[in-house]
């Protein structure tokens, strides 16, 4: 984990969204604000899973040049750029703020993702998500007990999320990684279906795809229907939870859009 462990102090102008303090009122949708790794290319994706009505705020973590590796994660976890980077999406008031990055919010384990949410109140978020955080929920709410994972990730990252999970009730009955460095957004959908098919298990209840920069929107339905279990990804399941928090629902498909507004994480 990184080697700072505060977290910063709420603005109280920051909080109410307001540079004069007042606490004014606004009639249009709750927007989400999104922080990103530097190296987030799946913008477009991410609108894709919102409403008409609801607008998305991006910010970018500051630009480092390493390979996608478990210090890397680390690294676009450290809480004092988290903090930075809520407060810059806080201007327009969003009614969430979202940790869109699945390895930085699983990178430190159960305790860390939780301290990015902190993180992120503490700066002012009014709530907070984290993709990890959001699978966490998912996978509880649709009854998943033994998960299969596909990844792009060099295997030292993958054994991170397996071990996350684990902590977090779910065992993961298969696993399968890309073993890429870098450049995780140019994979297509082919290779994102291929690998999903070849870690599918019977014993599986689920299947999960990771990382934010791997495309997924239009192959959750084909690869369900295909597979006949939820399939989840990490866009999907970021976006589903940001927009839960605001009281909207996602736009697209999966089984996981299915789940009533009204169905709490117990």
């Amino acid at each position: 984990m990184p080697a700072e462990l505060s977290v910063g102090l709420v603005d109280p102008d920051v909080a109410h969204g307001s540079a004069s303090g007042t606490d004014e009122s606004s009639d249009d949708a709750p927007g989400v604000g999104v922080v990103a790794p530097f190296d987030f290319a799946l913008d477009r994706e991410l609108w894709r899973w919102a409403p008409d009505d609801v607008s998305l705020y991006l910010t970018r973590l500051p630009f480092f040049t390493t390979p996608v590796t478990v210090e890397m994660a680390v690294a676009v976890g450290d809480r004092r750029a988290v903090r930075r980077a809520t407060r810059d999406v806080l201007t327009p008031r969003p009614g969430v703020v979202t940790f869109a990055c699945t390895s930085g919010s699983f990178v430190s384990g159960v305790t860390g993702e939780f301290v990015l949410r902190r993180t992120m109140l503490e700066a002012g978020a009014p709530e907070a998500t984290t993709t990890s955080g959001a699978l966490v929920d998912a996978l509880h709410l649709l009854g998943v007990q033994n998960l299969a994972i596909a990844t792009p990730y060099i295997a030292a990252v993958t054994d991170r999320l397996v071990g996350y999970l684990a902590d977090s009730g779910i065992a993961t009955v298969a696993s399968e990684g890309l073993g890429l460095l870098g450049n995780i957004w140019r994979v297509g959908y082919e290779q994102v279906v291929s690998i999903v098919k070849a870690v599918d298990r019977p014993e599986a209840d689920a299947l999960f795809i990771s990382c934010t920069n791997l495309p997924t929107y239009d192959i959750i339905e084909p690869l369900e229907a295909a597979l006949g279990k939820p399939v989840i990804t990490a866009n999907q399941v970021t976006m589903w939870a940001s927009l839960r928090a605001i009281g909207r629902q996602a736009v697209g498909g999966g089984r996981l859009l299915e789940i009533p507004l009204q169905r709490s994480v117990a």
